[in-house]
């Protein structure tokens, strides 16, 4: 019998509901300050080329003198600079001026990451995770490290994660209950939540040696889920870029799949829509859960995909076929479809809906609600900095919503807040698209 679709009009119905309950205009002064540099960023590509190979190079400068001499240095490939940029081109002329600009630039780059990083420790972060679950936000932490180069470098990042699961238990037990966070028609949710990511648990992650990586990592991570278990506490494996992962999906569940672990702990893993194979992976990804019945159900968090501009230049340059959708029309296509298949896989998997674009969410919900499905049984994902009127929006309805929330420090987090910028200045951004007075009805168009 064929699943029940949702209409356009119950996807423009939801979106309206949702869109109704957005905050107005930020009052933060600093964010808009932030806004409006992205915003000149996402209007010119020179810029935004300097702009992102400067915050780039940040964490290797050394004094306030280098800082300037290399904003200088990116500027000057600008062609077209607002009086603004000219101002600071002249004062990099001067010692005095260098001082004042480096230190100026290092308190703007230094904001800016604050923005989407919530800590240097998961200690630091303890208010903003108490004060997100006060107002009906769930949380996910992520403890930053990109890729690692040594075997000690990979001990201390799940050193840091066990440490973190342990110090969310102590955040989460003293909060107040929240019945809409913490379960489904499925069962209970842990408060708890973690993601980690693969590359950050072993030197040895390679697209010509997959076994080897896998092998190293699945050491660290099944202490990790061990001690998940013990906690009751959620484990999240991220999903990277495309020559990654493979191995990463037959870890998880392979992991999974052991007996130790059918009785917990929950965890989930990434299901990236860009990518022109995903379907064949969700399919894989379903039977697996359908065959392998755990106390608590996979969860799969549905995202569009933040590795866009390095899997273009990677194929680009030895010559292959992108494995990414490269109109974004088509990746927001895929990823409908795949809501639809993975809501229609449930109880077998839990669904989250990773997403800021309003036309996604509306149709997340209105395809549950078409199949019968309570509104708490999808979770609706944002990313800290980026999604946070959408979560407001969002908690304001009684929805399930959980914010990604990054740890570390400024070095660990430069690939993360570069990614993030990229996706806030893209022109095709739901973001960008909105800010620019796009009318909502447009925005809520099916792809």
């Amino acid at each position: 019998m064929a699943t029940p679709s949702a209409s356009e009009a119950d996807i423009l119905a939801v979106g309206r509901d949702l869109a109704a309950a957005l905050p107005g205009a930020s009052r933060n002064p600093l964010k808009a300050i932030d806004d409006k540099a992205m915003d000149l960023a996402s209007q010119d590509a020179e810029m935004r080329a300097a702009l992102f190979r400067f915050v780039d190079v940040v964490p290797a400068c050394r004094s306030l003198d280098d800082l300037a001499r290399h904003l200088s240095g990116f500027l000057e490939e600008v062609g077209d600079r607002p009086p603004s940029l000219q101002v600071a081109m002249r004062m990099s002329e001067s010692k005095a001026g260098r001082q004042a600009l480096g230190a100026a630039a290092a308190a703007g780059v230094k904001h800016m990451a604050h923005r989407f990083i919530v800590g240097e420790t998961p200690r630091e972060a303890t208010g903003v995770l108490e004060d997100l679950w006060r107002k009906g936000v769930a949380t996910s932490v992520d403890l930053l490290g990109e890729a690692t180069v040594t075997t000690g470098e990979a001990d201390r990042y799940a050193a840091r994660c066990g440490e973190a699961l342990d110090g969310l238990v102590d955040v989460y037990r003293k909060l107040p209950e929240r019945p809409a966070l913490e379960a489904d028609s499925a069962g209970r949710i842990p408060r708890e939540n973690l993601s980690v990511k693969v590359s950050a648990l072993t030197p040895l992650l390679r697209a010509d040696a997959p076994e080897l990586g896998k092998r190293d990592a699945a050491v660290r991570l099944r202490v990790l889920l061990r001690r998940a278990r013990e906690l009751d506490a959620h484990l999240h494996i991220d999903m990277e870029s495309f020559d990654s992962r493979e191995a990463v999906t037959d870890l998880v569940l392979e992991l999974l799949s052991e007996e130790e672990f059918r009785d917990g702990p929950s965890a989930g893993l990434v299901l990236q829509a860009y990518l022109r194979d995903s379907p064949e992976l969700c399919e894989r990804i379903v039977t697996w859960a359908q065959a392998t019945p755990r106390s608590y159900p996979l969860l799969v968090r549905l995202v569009k995909g933040a590795y866009w501009d390095h899997e273009i230049v990677e194929a680009r340059q030895h010559g292959w076929q992108s494995p990414v959708f490269e109109v974004k029309a088509d990746s927001d296509r895929n990823f409908e479809a795949l809501t639809r298949r993975l809501l229609e896989a449930r109880p077998a998997v839990r669904v989250a809906i990773a997403s800021h674009n309003l036309r996604s969410i509306a149709h997340a919900l209105a395809a549950n609600r078409a199949m019968g499905g309570d509104d708490g049984d999808v979770e609706v994902q944002v990313l800290r900095g980026l999604g946070d009127d959408l979560q407001e929006a969002l908690a304001k309805r009684g929805l399930r919503v959980r914010t990604y929330c990054p740890v570390g420090d400024l070095v660990a987090g430069m690939a993360y807040l570069v990614r993030r910028l990229l996706e806030n200045t893209s022109n095709e951004s739901f973001l960008h698209e909105q800010a620019a007075g796009r009318s909502l009805d447009d925005l809520l168009v099916a792809p």
